[in-house]
Formats: C-alpha cells, structure tokens, sequence
C-alpha cells in the first residue's frame, strides 16, 4: 500500500476526501506494521482497509505498470478482508504469493532419483550481479527464470530500462559466459497466468514496448512465442542445449511436473557428458 500511495502522489492523482488523507498518513509513516505479538497494528488494519476503498488508491494501483509495483500485490489486495481478520492465518496460496527480493547468493542441496543436486541461487537486481557472475565454474546446468508479466514494467534499479530486456540482454551475458559456454540452458518464462491476464485484458501491449513483434494483439499464444524467439536468438551458438518452459510458480501440480522433466533431462544430459546414454 506505501508503494501505491507514493505512486499516487507522483501521477498527481487525488486521494478522496475526508479519512483517506490521513489514513495515507498513517501508513505511510508506519515502518513496523505489527506488535510485539505479530498482530498488525489496529490502526493501521482500519486505515488499510479505508483506503483500499479510495477511488485515488484504485486509480493508482490500475497504472501500476508506470511504476514498480511487486506483482503479488493484485493477490493480496483482493484478500485484504481475510488478512485484516484478528484469526488471520496464512494458507498455502499465501506462501506460495509471498516475495523476498534475493540478495547474495545461497546454496541448496537434496537428493532428487537418487542422484545429489546442488542449486545455487543468486540475486538477479544489476547490484547483486557483480558478486557472481564471475564466480562459477563447472557448472552443468543453468536454470533461468524470467517473468513474461514484466514485458510493460521498468527495473527497480533504472526506471528507463524495460525489465523483459533487461532479462533478455543479461541472459544474452550469461549464455556467452565462458563459465556456461558447454553448460545446458533452462529457461523458465514464468507468470504466464499474469502474462495472459495483461495480454487479453489490458491494452498495455506487447507491440508497445517491441515494435518487431508483427502478431496480433490481445494473443497470449503469438505473445510468448516471439518472446520465446527473442531469448533463442540470444544463444551463442545454435547447437548449445536450450530448454524452453512456460511456468506459473503458483500452480504446484504443473511446476512439479516441469521440475520433473527438468530433473530428467539435466539426467540424460549429464550421463551423456561421460559417455552412458540412456534411453
């Protein structure tokens, strides 16, 4: 909500009048939303639940694409009379909605049909890209998540920068990395449920902000098959291995069965490396 409101004030739209002026600042001001219990202050749950009401806040929040805008936040708007609850307790979708901006870099390991998988996860903002670009070696697989609902926004970090170009140009760097020359590619375009949400309903589209693109408007399909074609063209080499999956992370049936075929492949492909192929 402090991301809507600030927004409102530099699109110089008007918040209502009466409450709404000071509901803003209320949240505005606040930098610990909850008690020493984890309850959400009863100010502030009166004052989110005035201003989601607020005309100015719904005229703000539709441009969203003008501005940086976490893209969970449509979610948990609708849900707002379920947090705001005193018995409000997170459920899976809840969890599954959540953001935390990764920063750094943070390993994992497990054990998936019998074989030890190390995934090292970095964080992708330009800032955090100097601290691993450089660091890898021996790398079998890279996996690359984009959002396809990012073809209308900017970067947090530079306002003037399209972030699906920016996802297209660092992809791009990281194929044509020497560290990940002979590793396989994995390219998860991923939100595709906002994706097609955007693409049907908006008119925010996809020719807007690439003018090369030469399909039709309001066409998810078309839509993400020239981005599709953008990322290939991005190979280094035709031959080099690339795996194209179209994910919604929200959905954990579908994402099970992707990550299983990833897992499969990323199998065969290192067994191939040795010499034993499988069938």
């Amino acid at each position: 909500m402090q991301v809507v409101l600030n927004a409102a004030g530099s699109l110089q739209i008007q918040l209502d009048e009466g409450q709404s002026v000071q509901n803003a600042r209320v949240v505005l001001a606040a930098t610990d939303p909850v008690d020493e219990s984890g309850e959400l202050l009863p100010d502030l749950r009166a004052s989110l639940d005035h201003l989601w009401k607020d005309s100015g806040v719904r005229e703000s929040f539709k441009k969203a694409h003008e501005y940086e805008l976490n893209d969970s936040a449509p979610y948990f708007f609708s849900q707002m009379q379920r947090i705001l609850r005193d018995d409000y307790r997170p459920n899976l979708e809840d969890v599954l909605r959540a953001r935390v901006r990764t920063t750094g870099i943070s390993e994992t390991e497990f054990i998936a049909r019998g074989v030890l998988f190390k995934i090292i996860d970095v964080g992708g903002q330009r800032s955090e890209r100097r601290k691993w670009i450089q660091c890898f070696e021996d790398v079998k697989t890279v996996l690359f998540v984009c959002a396809l609902s990012g073809y209308d926004m900017h970067l947090y970090e530079d306002e003037t920068q399209n972030r699906l170009k920016e996802s297209l140009d660092l992809f791009k760097a990281i194929s044509n990395n020497r560290f990940f020359l002979d590793a396989s590619m994995v390219l998860f375009l991923n939100k595709i449920d906002l994706f097609r949400h955007k693409i049907m309903n908006s008119q925010n589209q996809l020719k807007r902000y690439f003018p090369d693109y030469e399909g039709p408007a309001f066409n998810t399909d078309e839509a993400a098959t020239f981005i599709r074609g953008e990322f290939i063209r991005r190979k280094p080499y035709p031959a080099q291995i690339l795996h194209v999956h179209y994910t919604q992370a929200t959905d954990t049936a579908k994402m099970k069965a992707t990550f299983d075929d990833v897992l499969e492949s990323i199998v065969k492909e290192t067994l191939s490396r040795i010499g034993m192929n499988i069938l």
